[in-house]
């Protein structure tokens, strides 16, 4: 009896600790939505939204639907199952990953930004973006070829760029918790190691399953 049927309960440890990890920037992302929607007051640390609210909008609903709705890709037994779901989410979720990743580096290089985002942070977001971005399109192109495993492999990176939001409020919770609010350049660097640590991971259990693979 295979691991998914003998116990399938644990096949869905993973999807849930990928939304539980999502769950701040998409909490986050509800109270921002609400906040343009309900005429909030205009602040100075909100103003930048209100005047180019489109970009910002597109990127909170498609992050939160292809961080969400995305976890349940990796539930192995549920996919199996779901045979007909798991493609129909896939296209959906190629969409919205587009959209995620084309808002987030339309907002790096047109937005207004706060101090302390220019610079380094800036940087780390166009090689997440840039890397999100060509990931979608490779993983895309390589289901047309019915090439499994890149398709795979590509997905999954793609996926762990997506949620470097919600690795990035653990780096920084756990800074702020033992060293108090961070500086601009140690902020960025607590962004970056949230990408870098998803990176990883992501790499790790791609070569681990056998889905190592070339850009070609």
């Amino acid at each position: 009896m295979s691991n998914d049927l003998a116990a399938p309960r644990t096949s869905w440890l993973v999807p849930a600790g990928l939304i539980l990890l999502s769950l701040v920037p998409v909490l986050a992302g509800g109270v921002r939505l609400t906040e343009l929607a309900g005429g909030a007051e205009i602040t100075a640390a909100n103003s930048r939204f209100f005047a180019s609210p489109g970009p910002i909008v597109a990127h909170i609903v498609a992050v939160t639907v292809y961080s969400v709705v995305g976890a349940f890709q990796f539930a192995p037994r549920f996919r199996r199952r779901r045979r007909a779901w798991h493609r129909a989410a896939g296209r959906v979720l190629v969409g919205f990953g587009l959209v995620a990743a084309g808002s987030g580096l339309w907002m790096t290089a047109f937005a207004e930004l706060p101090p302390g985002d220019e610079g380094l942070v800036g940087v780390f977001r166009w090689v997440a973006g840039t890397v999100m971005l060509g990931s979608l399109v490779l993983g895309l192109a390589a289901i047309r070829r019915r090439d499994v495993r890149r398709h795979r492999a590509w997905m999954m990176r793609a996926y762990a760029m997506g949620l470097g939001a919600g690795t990035q409020a653990f780096t920084q919770a756990v800074w702020i918790g033992a060293a108090g609010e961070p500086d601009h350049f140690t902020r960025a660097m607590l962004l970056g190691a949230g990408w870098a640590i998803n990176a990883v991971v992501a790499e790790v259990i791609i070569r681990r399953r056998g889905w190592r693979v070339s850009a070609a």
